[in-house]
């Protein structure tokens, strides 16, 4: 068959030299509905290049191509290399994330929907805020005493939009101490919806609900884009949401020219809304799909892929796959039973210390875990011996707090009727409180012309004698910021960090010069930007959406990794530790009871276990001090660990180790 294929539609890439057999099929699938199941280290990214490749070879044009895809990092790679492949202009080809589709789509028919297509995207924090002021202004706080902030109903409202579960199953899902407040919440929905129309705000989860809702209204848009895309590719099918299955399903329409990619085996994010039923039901869902799999791993060992198979036979995946490696032989993994989480964390010191004096680069060491807490003791040892790590499991960059206070100085200038942005500045002024903002606020929604009120002092005598030095401050710096604005956003950001900012930060911050280098790095970001809004657009889509957070192997140079294994999909170590791995711990305790739950956690561990190169490390503490009885609680094995054979995995003893 792979032979045929070659003859019919020869071309100038050697696909059946730079693929192997199961790739090779795949990329030279015939048209209609492909499931790839590309396992751990596979070579994904390759499959789905040389697809969008071979497209282009066989006649398409690249606007006739969508592809989706997670990140935008994702996109923009995947676009390079098809460009060095082929001498074909692919400008026009439509690529990237659903959330950069569906504004690509509403800013030139939003009008349809009555939006105004001029519209601000609201990344998470602003949203946040928008509705904390709402929950506010409905009085709820006073009332109960108790009520769910901004960023929980935001949360909540995301789930109900991207699973549409409907507002009661996402409360229940996402926080069920909450359910009483039901009414409540949704009338908090409400008023948020309303604010957004009339302040001309979209957030994230409005990109996509948008998009699908003007397929759904506008029949003949819609078949007008389901004639433009001839072909569609999904890259980490896993991890799409009911909402974006239904947009490439009525993109589709029934031509079903979809190749979804994707692993089940690695579908981890159902607490995002990922539905995995998308995958696993994928063919029943496009009848006469072909399914192709890719189990060749060009990663890990063979030693460490016995392991991984074992792990992967054990899941409930309806699709069977089997990893075979292609690298050579190495060491056999290693599970090690410390008495408690302190020899845990001087176990791994150590054998990281050693690891790093053998010649190992620390940036190619990783320690993975279930949750953040995990890390704490890991930390502290790693700090006692010197050795340099990265902690990879906090906060994004972008949403950091001030780095958006900065981003808010220059959304205003960008949009001056930008309700959240000006509350986020007017509270950095000294001795300028929330409701002092709310009142500037209010009188600045009045105002024909934001700009010629404050530089005329309209607004001065709401602000307090104390208040008002700081605020004409702020006032000489946006007036600042707008002459800078043409120039880009690179000069205006540095006006800010050497205005009344820099106060703000020192008096506010103990590690303010970290974060004044933090927003240094924003700076040298912005300058590869020459338009404002561009840069702001860009930032509310890639910075604060819903992409897993960034994380490179190895963060700052000669540091170890430390890392959830959420975090940790996609990248690759050659050592790797998972640590915690026992009942309640890894698999979290929230699991049990659920059996749906408790199989991603174990797909959780098989992610984690299929990151490793060579080296692999699996903990089990024996003990846990009792947070209610101050004694040591004995910690049951992990199940993941009881369902493995003896023989892919040798025990250390961990006396040998002198702490």
């Amino acid at each position: 068959m792979t032979r045929q294929y070659r003859l019919r539609y020869a071309g100038k890439i050697d696909y059946e030299r730079e693929l192997n057999p199961q790739q090779l099929e795949a990329v030279l699938a015939p048209p209609g509905p492909a499931l790839v199941l590309a396992g751990a280290g596979s070579g994904k990214t390759r499959v789905v290049t040389y697809r969008v490749a071979r497209l282009l070879e066989t006649g398409l044009s690249p606007e006739d191509i969508l592809l989706l895809t997670f990140t935008k990092k994702a996109a923009d790679e995947m676009l390079r290399r098809v460009e060095g492949l082929i001498e074909t202009d692919i400008s026009r080809l439509v690529g990237g994330t659903f959330h950069h589709v569906g504004n690509l789509v509403l800013r030139r028919e939003a009008q349809r929907l009555g939006l105004r297509p001029d519209y601000t995207i609201l990344d998470r924090d602003d949203a946040k805020s928008l509705l904390d002021t709402l929950i506010r202004e409905a009085g709820y706080q006073a009332k109960r005493g108790k009520f769910p902030g901004g960023n929980i109903i935001l949360e909540v409202l995301g789930y109900a939009r991207s699973t549409q579960a409907g507002l009661e199953k996402a409360i229940q899902a996402k926080c069920p101490h909450f359910s009483e407040l039901a009414a409540e919440i949704g009338r908090v929905g409400n008023l948020y919806r309303e604010r957004k129309r009339l302040r001309n705000y979209l957030d994230f989860e409005d990109l996509l609900f948008f998009l699908a809702e003007l397929l759904r209204e506008c029949p003949e848009l819609a078949e007008r884009y389901r004639h433009r895309f001839q072909a569609i590719l999904v890259d980490e099918y896993q991890d799409t949401n009911t909402l974006q299955a239904g947009i490439v399903r009525t993109l589709a329409g029934d031509k079903r020219n979809v190749m979804a990619v994707g692993d089940d085996a690695q579908s981890i994010y159902s607490f995002r809304g990922a539905a995995y039923r998308n995958i696993r039901e994928f063919p029943q869902d496009y009848p006469g799909c072909r399914i192709y799999t890719v189990e060749t791993n060009y990663r890990s060992s063979p030693e460490i892929l016995a392991l991984a198979n074992v792990v992967l036979a054990r899941t409930d995946s309806r699709f069977h796959k089997i990893l075979e490696a292609s690298r050579s032989s190495g060491p056999i993994p290693v599970l090690v039973r410390p008495a408690n989480v302190y020899d845990q964390a001087a176990f791994v010191t150590q054998r990281i210390a050693e690891l790093i004096e053998e010649g190992c680069n620390p940036r190619e060491i990783a320690v993975l875990y279930r949750s953040h807490y995990h890390s704490m003791e890991i930390q502290l040892e790693l700090t006692k011996m010197g050795i340099p790590f990265s902690v990879r499991s906090g906060l994004r960059f972008f949403a950091q707090a001030h780095v958006k206070d900065v981003l808010a100085y220059l959304k205003l200038i960008d949009n001056p009727r930008d309700e959240v942005a000006w509350k986020r500045v007017l509270i950095t002024v000294p001795r300028l409180g929330p409701r002092t903002a709310e009142k500037i606020w209010n009188l600045l929604e009045d105002v024909a012309d934001p700009w010629l009120a404050l530089e005329g002092g309209q607004l001065s005598p709401s602000v307090s004698t104390p208040a008002r030095p700081g605020f004409e401050r702020l006032c000489r710096t946006l007036a600042a910021l707008l002459r800078l604005a043409p120039s880009g956003p690179a000069g205006m950001i540095d006006r800010v960090a050497r205005g009344e900012y820099d106060d703000y930060l020192q008096g506010k911050y103990g590690n303010y010069r970290n974060r004044l280098e933090d927003i240094r790095q924003l700076e040298s970001y912005a300058a590869g930007y020459e338009d404002l809004h561009t840069f702001l657009e860009e930032l509310a889509i890639t910075g604060g959406g819903l992409e897993p957070d960034p994380v490179e192997p190895g963060g700052r140079e000669g540091a170890v990794v430390l890392s959830s294994i959420h975090q940790a999909k996609g990248l690759e170590w050659r050592v790797v530790f998972v640590v915690w791995l026992a009942e309640g711990k890894f698999p979290a305790g929230a699991s049990y009871g659920d059996p749906e739950a408790m199989e991603e956690e174990r797909r959780l561990f098989y992610v984690a276990v299929t990151r490793c190169r060579q080296e692999l490390y699996l903990l089990q503490p024996l003990v846990v001090r009792s947070r209610t009885t101050g004694c040591d609680a004995p910690l049951n094995p992990s199940r993941f660990l009881v369902d493995l054979d003896p023989e892919v995995y040798e025990e250390w003893d961990l006396y040998d180790y002198d702490f």
